[in-house]
């Protein structure tokens, strides 16, 4: 355990490297903030990797300096395609983790000490998953003012509680990195895009290698800013062919995979009559519809998204 004391105990993990891996997609702004914020980490990250789906997507001022190098990793665009691009500049690292964070995700200032203990305290983790504190993915989104209010307000530091989870939140996820290169494991680029259910799909890959954890000690805010995500049609699309592809390439159990497609297509029939303002129910309603004519026409693939306006 690391509850008690845990300052002491993370002096004696300190130099156990953590990576820090953003892709990111027309949230340039965004991107900004959130690296300023990542400054103020009181273990700064080894590296930090940002892969920008075009050039314009990374306009950190060149006169302001950051506590921490940043390297700019060139990618077409898509998450998996841009993860991975990032994964293989860390090819030659045999030890530490790489934690995968969103554009929008503000990490407590101690997220990256604490990755650190967490990994080199338990061998055995493969994968681990912080607490969100507040979310803004299923609403409107937060504010970066949001995210600094509910942080400076959380002053707990709770005993370490690991609970086993079956994947890991893609908006921050941190993976032991000798395990991801002795098996070459990456993002399947078969998702293209905002690539719904990465998550799963990596971390059930992950999960013959050691347990996957929430920690109750890895804490931030995520943003859910709009800007940036795929269209209405593309994402009803995924949202059905995205859990089909998964169970049948047996990285998502059939159950959840039935489940999180159903939920989906009764929530956008649900509220496709009166539409939050950040959600485009109508496109993926016909979304769904298109996707369950090609589920039914035996051609339902994640790609074909990429054919939809």
């Amino acid at each position: 355990m690391y509850g008690a004391g845990v300052e002491r105990m993370l002096d004696g993990v300190s130099k156990f490297p953590v990576f820090v891996a953003i892709v990111t997609s027309g949230r340039a702004a965004v991107l900004n903030e959130t690296l300023r914020y990542l400054g103020r980490q009181t273990s700064l990250p080894e590296r930090v990797f940002v892969c920008p789906a075009q050039p314009a997507d990374f306009t950190f001022p060149s006169d302001e300096r950051l506590p921490f190098a940043v390297e700019v990793v060139t990618s077409p665009q898509g998450a998996c395609v841009q993860r991975n691009a990032i994964l293989d500049q860390l090819t030659g690292e045999t030890s530490g983790a790489v934690l995968f964070l969103d554009d929008d995700f503000f990490p407590r200032a101690d997220y990256v000490a604490e990755t650190a203990a967490l990994f080199q305290l338990h061998p055995d983790i493969a994968l681990a998953t912080g607490t969100v504190l507040a979310d803004g993915a299923p609403g409107p989104g937060l504010t970066v003012a949001d995210a600094i209010e509910t942080l400076a307000a959380d002053t707990l530091h709770p005993e370490e509680d690991l609970q086993p989870v079956y994947n890991g939140y893609g908006c921050n996820m941190a993976v032991r990195l000798d395990t991801v290169n002795r098996r070459t494991l990456r993002f399947d680029t078969e998702l293209p895009l905002y690539a719904w259910l990465e998550d799963v799909d990596f971390s059930r890959r992950l999960a013959t290698d050691g347990r996957l954890v929430q920690s109750t000690r890895l804490r931030g805010v995520h943003m859910g800013v709009k800007r940036g995500r795929s269209s209405g049609l593309r994402l009803g699309y995924s949202q059905i062919a995205n859990p089909w592809y998964l169970m049948r390439k047996r990285t998502m159990r059939p159950d959840l995979a039935a489940k999180q497609a159903l939920r989906n297509i009764a929530a956008n029939l649900a509220k496709v009559g009166k539409p939050e303002p950040w959600v485009d129910r109508r496109g993926r309603v016909k979304g769904n519809l298109l996707a369950l004519r090609d589920l039914l026409r035996g051609r339902l693939h994640p790609k074909n998204i990429l054919m939809l306006g």
